[in-house]
């Protein structure tokens, strides 16, 4: 739950105690706060940005979620599971294409778009982000529905042109990455950091934070830790490994909206009221293939020493 006055919005933190310190409201009330979402397929980059869409509406916001990957399923959890056209089908189709043919209304009064991705096989998987965003402002959108926030889902594993343009042209001011503490999940936002390092200074989003997920092992957030400081990246938040995330989703939901008690509804909560209230961007400096494997190696001597102690120690 959270208390609405003139704009001014306080987030319950975990457990349901509020802090009551006030969300920051929006810049503009007309084109709202566009942020992107990036992490490796398979992340949890879709179950987290949908908690954090449902956090925001649940704490009086106006929200719309894109889902930019081509497998069409970021926005499932806010829909109950239902089947949504995408944009890039409804195009396909030849015919003219109307804000009801590519949206749905999901939990909260969240508006719910996903771009689509080619016929299997054929084109490039990113060309549905371009056809989303041309059509979606040719609809002028974002002027008649006036989001408080934008959210942009988009699949990390290879930031190739089309994956680039919410980060790349001005589409975004800021963006999140999700990383779990595997390797091929660090190594896949290391890349993306340098797509933004690359954009930023010529107008590009500039990076708000890291997302840890997933997390179980209790070294994760040191590793996790220690990736963001040394590429001058702040951490947004951690969220553990749980079986209410899981759950929530077979139901068709969020935990915010199947489970809103939870400890897990409460981190969500807490994210959501980070990315209303941070400010503080930065252009990460990503680490060298060779600096990044160097990196890797010094960590798995580390666990693997830590995993030695312990098996010790038990024994």
């Amino acid at each position: 739950m959270s208390e609405v006055e003139s704009n001014r919005v306080s987030f319950h933190g975990r457990g349901g105690a509020g802090n009551g310190k006030p969300a920051a409201a929006p810049k503009s009330q007309s084109a709202g706060r566009h942020i992107a979402i990036y992490g490796k397929g398979g992340i949890g980059k879709s179950t987290t940005t949908s908690n954090i869409s449902a956090a925001l509406a649940e704490a009086g916001y106006k929200v719309i979620q894109i889902g930019c990957d081509p497998k069409s399923d970021s926005t499932n959890t806010l829909r109950g599971n239902h089947y949504l056209p995408t944009v890039l089908d409804s195009v396909r189709g030849g015919n003219k294409v109307h804000l009801a043919d590519i949206s749905a209304t999901g939990f909260k009064g969240i508006l719910c778009i996903e771009s689509g991705g080619p016929v299997p096989g054929v084109g490039c998987a990113g060309r549905g982000i371009n056809a989303a965003v041309t059509l979606l402002q040719e609809l002028k959108l974002f002027e008649e529905f006036k989001p408080d926030y934008v959210l942009y889902d988009v699949l990390g594993d290879v930031v190739c042109g089309g994956f680039a343009v919410p980060i790349r042209d001005g589409i975004t001011d800021r963006a999140y990455v999700v990383t779990s503490s595997d390797f091929m999940a660090i190594y896949a936002a290391n890349n993306l950091f340098k797509a933004v390092n690359k954009y930023a200074p010529t107008g590009g989003a500039r990076l708000g934070g890291i997302i840890g997920n997933g997390l179980s092992a209790a070294y994760s957030n040191a590793i996790i830790d220690d990736f963001a400081a040394r590429t001058g990246v702040p951490v947004a938040g951690y969220v553990p490994r749980a079986l209410v995330v899981s759950q929530s989703e077979l139901y068709g939901k969020t935990v915010i909206e199947a489970n809103p008690g939870s400890e897990h509804a409460g981190i969500y909560r807490e994210l959501a009221r980070h990315i209303a209230e941070n400010d503080k961007l930065v252009i990460p400096q990503p680490l060298g293939v060779g600096d990044l494997r160097d990196w890797a190696r010094d960590w798995g001597d580390r666990v693997f020493n830590l995993e030695n102690g312990a098996e010790r120690a038990a024994a």
